[in-house]
């Protein structure tokens, strides 16, 4: 592991440099973090002459290979795997061990001890507390890992002493991993995993950027500590202020993130705006897990990104889309990117190496979804763009919960697991997450005059999604029986988000294809309340249904949408709103209709 090695000789290479002058007197105090024992070499007095004397002497530039790998837990069926003296990570392991510096994330606090924390501020029907025994690095270090996340979502739920003896593990001098994003203070949370390959220099730092479950100051370290590295902030000033320090430091910057929605293939407007951020400040690699899902990566200016790992030690495969990244570096800068697809097993447990064409479809799935990353082909991925629908996967790959298999639009097989559909008041969890669609001081209802909705749908790729809508209480039961004819259809829907996952911005959340409901906004171009800000409007697939005016069409990418034939028994593609379609009908049964009248395709609404 590259863990053990040393803190090398500077290298500077033009202006890929970040180096200080004076080197030595930070790489000494930085000993302590990087759990390096061997000494350091002496810094050159002129690191300019040191390059060229490299390069006179024929030395090739150094190739740092990274290995990245998602969510891991040790519970329910992988519960026995600390205890078993000879367990690893299984075959795909191979892949984190044969890598200079490999990095997973850890779901949970290394400990024994503690009671789990209040999470009063998640859904109740979603709340899980995880933790390990400190011999879980035992498996991680047996499999290849350097360094493992703890900044994520699950990483206090033991409360305050279960996150002192996850420090206190941290610090112990035997311990053969270096756990990361927690500390006593800011300065110790946010403090890079450090080692050296060769003559580069690296830094990961890992911080939480997933919805705050608990006010407990313990989920976001503050200045006195103890606490999580947190980067929900908007600047995340902290995780910049360690970004900037290691940029200067170090070659070679890597930042791994616990982010985004739950369920989602495609990245938020904040995990946009943070990688962007990131980029900005110089870190070379960003990369990071939290949404069950295999998302896109690709290249962000001069950075790498990859939205989402995907599970890979877990205790259900209900989402089963797994695998190992590996990258190759040369000179901070990404010369090849290479995803090895594997599956979770359905019920549970280390994701296995996918095969054949099996193993083909799914690194073509996970290239194809660069695309509403909204990233350019990374050096080495799939023919360099991303790959259509064909790379979707056969009907019996993807089961839901029920065991049963999801739909494929290609398919006529009718199997579908039951619709399911909840109704809920605002609670905490869900009022934390409408900072920017609801204000009480301006907006004409109350919370307690709107209901929360999941919802089943399936989506473009024949997938069975869980949906999420904001509507008044007087509309929810009918639109909930209005979703159930849609998903009996198998009418699909890219997307169904809050709009607060895009800032409250509807044009943002227009561009992304998300069907969204409740806003406390006016109608574009006026000062009158929009239907949606009193819950009794939903906007449905605004790429393909978009909303057209004589001064363009909204969003830009409906363009090719706008002219299509919506009359009734007209032939059109999947997504796109009819006249006496499925959609029409179902919500004209509950009084609703459609704004084909003024040419905005996408919106129903209470009349």
């Amino acid at each position: 592991m590259a863990g053990s090695g040393t803190l090398g000789r500077v290298r500077v290479s033009g202006e890929r440099s970040r180096r200080r002058s004076a080197l030595l007197p930070a790489l000494l105090g930085s000993l302590l973090l990087a759990a390096c024992s061997a000494p350091i070499s002496p810094e050159p007095e002129d690191d300019a002459a040191a390059e060229t004397e490299a390069a006179a002497a024929g030395q090739e530039p150094t190739v740092v290979t990274l290995a990245f790998a998602g969510d891991i837990h040790f519970e329910a069926g992988l519960a026995g795997l600390p205890g078993d003296p000879d367990a690893t990570l299984g075959r795909t392991a191979a892949a984190l061990r044969d890598a200079d510096v490999a990095v997973v994330n850890l779901e949970g606090a290394l400990t024994r001890a503690g009671s789990p924390t209040d999470k009063e501020l998640e859904d109740p029907g979603n709340r899980y507390w995880f933790r390990s025994p400190p011999s879980a690095l035992g498996v991680l270090a047996r499999s290849g890992v350097d360094a493992v996340s703890v900044a994520n979502n699950h990483g206090a739920d033991y409360g305050l002493d279960g996150l002192r003896d996850t420090i206190a593990i941290k610090e112990d001098p035997d311990t053969p991993v270096s756990v990361i994003g927690v500390g006593r203070d800011r300065a110790e949370a946010f403090a890079p995993y450090r080692t050296s390959v060769g003559d580069t220099d690296v830094s990961v730092i890992a911080a939480d950027a997933s919805l705050r479950e608990s006010a407990d100051p313990i989920w976001s370290v503050g200045e006195g500590g103890p606490g999580l590295a947190s980067a929900r902030f908007t600047p995340p000033k902290n995780l910049l202020t360690a970004v900037r320090a290691a940029v200067d430091r170090d070659d070679l910057v890597v930042v791994y993130l616990h982010w985004g929605d739950e369920s989602e293939v495609c990245p938020t407007v904040g995990q946009q705006r943070l990688a962007g951020r990131l980029a900005d400040a110089g870190v070379d690699v960003i990369v990071g897990s939290h949404t069950h899902e295999v998302m896109g990566s690709g290249m962000l200016g001069n950075a790498y990104v990859h939205y989402g790992l995907g599970n890979y030690a877990w205790y259900h495969g209900r989402r089963p889309d797994s695998g190992v990244l590996r990258l190759r570096v040369t000179g901070g800068e990404v010369a090849d990117e290479d995803w090895l697809p594997a599956r979770t097993p359905l019920y549970g447990g280390v994701a296995e190496p996918r095969t054949g064409d099996d193993r083909a479809a799914a690194a073509r799935r996970q290239a194809d979804r660069r695309g509403c990353a909204d990233l350019e082909p990374a050096p080495g991925s799939i023919g360099g763009e991303p790959v259509g629908p064909a790379a979707e996967p056969e009907p019996s790959e993807e089961r839901e919960p029920s065991g049963q298999p999801a739909p494929s639009p290609e398919s006529p097989d009718p199997a579908l697991p039951a619709y399911a559909a909840e109704v809920r008041e605002i609670g905490p969890f869900v009022r934390s997450r409408m900072t920017a669609s609801f204000d009480a001081a301006r907006c004409p209802v109350t919370l307690d005059d709107l209901r929360y909705l999941k919802v089943r749908h399936v989506d473009f790729a024949g997938e069975v999604r869980t949906g999420e809508l904001v509507v008044a209480a007087s509309e929810a039961q009918g639109v909930v029986s209005v979703f159930r004819d849609l998903y009996r259809a198998r009418w699909p829907i890219a997307r169904m988000r809050l709009v607060d996952a895009y800032d409250g911005d509807d044009d943002a959340s227009m561009a992304a294809n998300n069907s969204s409901a409740y806003n406390c906004r006016a109608v574009a171009g006026t000062d009158s309340l929009s239907d949606h800000a009193y819950g009794r409007a939903i906007d449905l697939n605004p790429v393909q249904n978009p909303y057209v005016t004589p001064g363009g069409v909204l969003p830009p990418a409906g363009r090719e949408y706008a002219d299509v034939d919506r009359s009734a028994g007209a032939v059109a593609d999947r997504g796109v709103v009819v006249d006496d379609d499925v959609v029409v009908r179902a919500f004209r049964r509950i009084g609703w209709e459609w704004g084909d009248g003024f040419a905005d395709y996408q919106h129903f609404f209470v009349p």
